[in-house]
């Protein structure tokens, strides 16, 4: 029996590692081949009731790449190989060009953008699935629900923080409209405005501060609820779990950002049998090590946008505190004067872009909780679970 069990490991190990670049139809052909090999083991042995009953002591190896009873047809590996390598590539490209990209906010707009896209992907993978959420066991109703409930919170709090961002902008907006002039009484109405832009922008905002509770419950949910032996119910349930992975990441980035802790960061560890496990492993090492680095080197802001306009305000304040005497200083002041007025702009386009992309995605799992909760086998469910109502939600334009 041993040159059986050589080949059995054989077919373990390349099947374990070559997968994700294993064509469908082959994968299959190895997965035949598999099962002859199971077969000439097991007619090989003595047939002994207190024989152990796998050849692995352990448990079949195989059970992760093909659940008894949920055997995986062409056509369903090759749309979660799909979907997969679709995930792979937004990722890829969320990765740096250059290490000053890290962090601004039009790259934080792609990832969010990124995310949108990840979540319009299951919808489509559902449809494609032919496994309309009427179908749902009650089991993932309960908990798609909790998760979306959770991305929402999270959502809402990014929002706030906007929200938050844009009224010190007005601070800042009313100096620069104040350094247009040469009265030594604009210079300092200008100069209070700008220590109230600096008073306010410091500040934190407690809603931000939550999201790393919530995020830690996300972190929970990341294990893949026990399914039906059902091939369609693992291909998406391992869709799911490559867009909960992603979302927790991308979450967490957003609030040691707008937190100013990198605390608030969190690395996860995706096993390797996942084709898309790379890709995310890279880019998560790269920003999280970028967003450390930055708050080690005594950053008040890892946004790019912010902390320029953070320095341009420290250093045109000393400037203007001499009341009049200040105006002798206009000339030289134009030119920084006018650098403010062009990260102002800039911070102000880039938290507008940002707001729209948390908005969109806000709408997205929004809907696409409404399909559940619309779905007539959802009822019980919902009743069981308590969170069905959205009355404390809110889309922020």
């Amino acid at each position: 029996m041993g040159h059986w069990a050589a080949l059995y490991l054989l077919f373990v190990c390349t099947s374990i590692f070559l997968r994700p670049y294993l064509n469908p139809n082959i994968y299959c052909i190895l997965i035949y081949m598999f099962s002859l090999l199971q077969y000439n083991i097991k007619m090989g042995r003595p047939q002994d009731p207190h024989h152990p009953r796998s050849f692995f002591p352990f448990g079949n190896p195989f059970r992760v790449i093909a659940p008894k009873g949920s055997h995986m047809s062409p056509q369903l590996l090759a749309l979660l190989q799909a979907f997969e390598a679709r995930l792979t590539d937004r990722l890829s490209k969320l990765m740096l060009k250059n290490k000053e990209e890290a962090l601004s906010m039009s790259w934080m707009a792609k990832a969010m953008e990124s995310l949108l896209d990840s979540y319009n992907d299951i919808r489509t993978l559902i449809s494609d699935l032919e496994l309309p959420v009427s179908n749902w066991d009650d089991k993932w109703v309960e908990v798609y629900l909790d998760i979306s409930r959770k991305v929402l919170d999270v959502c809402n709090a990014f929002s706030s923080e906007f929200s938050r961002l844009n009224t010190c902008n007005l601070s800042l907006k009313y100096a620069l409209h104040k350094l247009d002039g040469t009265s030594s009484n604009l210079f300092v109405r200008a100069c209070s405005s700008l220590d109230d832009w600096k008073q306010h922008i410091h500040s934190m905002n407690p809603r931000i501060e939550k999201c790393s509770t919530i995020l830690d419950n996300l972190m929970g949910s990341l294990n893949l609820p026990k399914v039906k032996n059902s091939a369609k119910s693992k291909v998406l349930m391992q869709a799911m779990y490559g867009v909960k992975v992603q979302t927790v990441f991308v979450c967490s980035v957003f609030t040691a950002a707008f937190s100013g802790s990198p605390k608030k960061l969190i690395d996860l560890d995706v096993a390797d049998m996942y084709s898309w496990a790379p890709a995310f492993s890279r880019l998560q090492s790269l920003i999280n090590e970028e967003i450390r680095t930055k708050f080690a080197n005594g950053k008040f802001s890892v946004l790019i946008e912010l902390e320029v306009v953070d320095a341009i305000v420290k250093e045109l304040t000393p400037s203007i505190q001499g009341g009049a005497d200040a105006i002798v200083k206009t000339e030289s002041l134009l030119k920084t004067v006018e650098e403010l007025g062009k990260a102002e702009e800039k911070l102000s386009k880039g938290l507008d872009l940002l707001a729209k992309g948390v908005d969109q995605f806000f709408k997205v799992v929004l809907t696409s909780r409404g399909d559940l909760l619309s779905a007539p086998s959802s009822a019980k469910a919902v009743k069981n679970c308590g969170f069905g109502g959205n009355a404390n939600l809110k889309v922020v334009s």
